[in-house]
């Protein structure tokens, strides 16, 4: 389903046994700061661009390992690590990644990505201002989010595309679909 004037996106592990391909413009690219993400990936923040499964392939070879961690909310996260050097590519919030998935954005080699969007700023650390952010008007929020209030509008359709698909399959057929697409 990639877009006409879009050129794909790659990524790839820091070791080079997986590699990827964003086939369409992200639907936003969220960065997050609560302490979760911050202790998960070690660093202030986790920079994370959500994409439909259907834009997002896997073009190496070697395919990523899927661990359910636990997450704040208690829904658990599920991560796509590189066997060998064990770097996060994705993951989905709450989910198991057959619908969407969040590529994190310094596993591609297009290091222009900017965030669409500040959140749980509540629990940031103290040294990192957002005033730049915010006077490029790039929303910031305390918590979390309205998608109305931030995705774009081309986003926002895709999205409702999205969830038409995930209502259409019945409940036990979901487990099936996620195995037809790994």
């Amino acid at each position: 389903m990639a877009t006409k004037s879009f050129t794909p996106l790659n990524g790839r592990c820091a070791c080079n046994t997986i590699t990827y391909e964003v086939l369409a413009p992200f639907l936003c690219t969220n960065c997050c700061h609560c302490t979760w993400c911050q202790h998960e990936t070690g660093t202030a923040f986790a920079l994370n661009a959500i994409i439909e499964t259907s834009n997002f392939r896997i073009t190496s070879a070697t395919k990523p390992v899927l661990i359910k961690i636990p997450s704040a909310s208690g829904n658990g996260q599920t991560t796509a690590r590189c066997p060998d050097c064990y770097v996060v590519l994705y993951s989905d919030y709450g989910g198991d990644g057959t619908w969407k998935v969040f590529v994190r954005v310094g596993t591609l080699d297009d290091k222009t990505i900017r965030p669409d969007v500040h959140i749980f700023t509540s629990t940031k650390l103290d040294w990192l201002d957002l005033t730049s952010e915010k006077e490029k008007g790039v929303p910031v929020f305390e918590g979390f989010y309205q998608r109305s209030r931030v995705w774009r509008k081309f986003a926002l359709e895709r999205f409702d595309v999205l969830k038409q698909k995930m209502d259409e399959v019945p409940k036990g057929e979901e487990e099936a679909k996620k195995g037809e697409d790994k």
